[in-house]
């Protein structure tokens, strides 16, 4: 979760293009004074997910998904990137709210019903109750299992996700197959959004 409130102007090190993607390593000593590995950090408005850090640097993998739909993959080494950590969470050591919030209630149960694997990526479509959909939005978040993912595309009784490496080698996701069952949570506000139009009448 950001602000939207630059934290550093960045560098860009470099933008390695991949089959399917690309890493981009960025310099931000600000940024970077606090990350770890898995750590959400937003490049030009655009979620990250820090794979590696180091020396002021950090690097992150970016999806096809995310270079077709933002100005990441047109980025060179010099160029100046905005930067901004997630929000902090006081009462959390300090921690930041990367992801979104998930309450750990679950809402339903899904299952993948196909993944396609890419060199480095995962296109993954969850079927799900079509009750849920109406609070499912590309773009927006669910978590899946407990993981706080970004939808790339909805339908009316589906859903796909991109997973990253770290996901698939990191969660659950990277193991499960078509016909799993999954737990899913979709975004609480869209639910207060729905009850609030509900009680305007």
């Amino acid at each position: 979760m950001f602000t939207g409130i630059v934290e550093e102007l960045g560098e860009v090190v470099e933008l390695t293009r991949l089959t399917d993607g690309a890493v981009l390593r960025v310099r931000g000593p600000l940024v970077t004074s606090d990350a770890t590995a898995g750590a959400s950090i937003a490049v030009n408005g655009v979620c990250l997910t820090v794979v590696g850090h180091g020396d002021g640097e950090f690097s992150a993998d970016v999806m096809a998904e995310s270079l077709s739909r933002s100005a990441l993959g047109e980025l060179a080494a010099g160029d100046r990137v905005n930067l901004e950590r997630p929000v902090a969470a006081h009462g959390l050591d300090g921690g930041r709210l990367g992801g979104h919030i998930v309450q750990g209630h679950v809402d339903g149960v899904g299952k993948l019903r196909s993944r396609t694997s890419s060199e480095h990526w995962d296109l993954v479509v969850i079927a799900m109750p079509a009750e849920l959909a109406r609070y499912v939005a590309t773009k927006g978040s669910v978590a899946v299992d407990g993981i706080s993912l970004t939808v790339v595309d909805v339908g009316p009784d589906w859903f796909s996700v991109a997973l990253i490496p770290s996901t698939l080698e990191l969660t659950t996701l990277g193991r499960k197959q078509p016909g799993d069952r999954v737990n899913l949570e979709v975004d609480v506000i869209a639910k207060y959004v729905e009850r609030l139009l509900e009680v305007r009448g």
